[in-house]
């Protein structure tokens, strides 16, 4: 049998970590855990994300085949929502597969460092 592991937290690589654990800090509410030129960390113990400086780092452009991840978020009105992260500092991207004539089932957002995540609506 396979030993099973617990997922301790997502690490991102980032220019500025102190500035994109703010910024994570604001759209979720998770406490910012450590905050450092080098490494910070937002997170309440069970759900963790930390932030490695990796100076040389590239956005990856959306859409993109070369995008590793991304974070999907619930909001009760996505569109309030994505108004407030953008005066946060992140971007709202013009590709939208999630936006259809018959409405909005998510929207694509990309944090100040060009990562991708998505606002989705809570569950009906």
């Amino acid at each position: 049998m396979t030993t099973k592991a617990k997922l301790l937290a997502t690490t991102i690589d980032c220019a500025e970590p102190k500035k994109l654990a703010e910024f994570y800090h604001q759209l979720t509410g998770l406490p910012i855990q450590y905050s450092e030129d080098e490494y910070a960390a937002v997170g309440d113990g069970t759900t963790n994300i930390y932030f490695g400086r990796v100076p040389d780092r590239e956005p990856v452009p959306w859409p993109s085949p070369a995008k590793q991840f991304h974070f999907d978020f619930r909001v009760p009105d996505v569109e309030k929502a994505v108004e407030e992260y953008v005066a946060l500092g992140a971007t709202r991207p013009e590709f939208q597969p999630g936006v259809t004539d018959e409405g909005v089932g998510w929207i694509v957002m990309q944090d100040p460092e060009g990562h991708a995540f998505c606002v989705c609506p809570e569950k009906s």
